[in-house]
């Protein structure tokens, strides 16, 4: 099932490609190892430090870890949310109201949210990130409307861009990187 915008954009999965890419491109504190150019460092990449990591920045599962980490830090003191994963915790929308209202307290009031309202919840948290962080508009209601909780590759890839918004807009400090 298509979970992404089909709309005058004309967004398909290649903008969710697009923004993956975008998004593991961007220097932050969740982001890829990077790329190496020489058969040592070929070498080097491949060695695991006792984290699990290899040398160069983490793996994948340690950045969707601490992606995850994230949310859970960011969403603590809302109430209603708890982050536990990137499927069954998004599924009624109050997670990312809560993480958009984090970051965009004047976009709308928390209080007033309904955890049964699932697509309200969804419309108001996509539609404040896209009017007041940037972010471009991934998931599609009607789409996380059919599914009882979303695909958490869909959750975590919006998520990523999310935070690469906040990123941009210097709402999110990364550490810097050594040289």
């Amino acid at each position: 099932m298509e979970n992404l915008r089909q709309g005058t954009g004309g967004k398909t999965s290649a903008s969710l490609r697009t923004a993956q890419a975008k998004t593991l491109s961007q220097p932050t504190s969740v982001s890829s190892p990077k790329t190496v150019s020489s058969p040592a460092q070929s070498h080097v990449a491949r060695v695991k430090m006792s984290g699990g990591s290899a040398v160069g920045g983490p793996n994948t599962k340690d950045v969707k870890q601490m992606l995850l980490d994230w949310c859970r830090v960011k969403t603590e003191p809302y109430e209603g949310v708890n982050i536990q994963n990137f499927s069954s915790s998004w599924a009624d929308g109050l997670a990312f109201c809560a993480l958009v209202h984090r970051f965009f307290p004047e976009g709308f009031e928390y209080c007033t949210l309904n955890p049964y309202d699932r697509k309200s919840n969804f419309e108001k948290a996509f539609k404040t990130a896209e009017r007041l962080a940037d972010c471009p508009p991934l998931l599609d209601v009607d789409d996380l409307m059919r599914m009882r909780e979303p695909d958490w590759k869909c959750v975590y890839t919006y998520i990523q861009e999310f935070y690469r918004c906040l990123v941009e807009k210097g709402l999110v400090k990364t550490k810097k990187k050594m040289p």
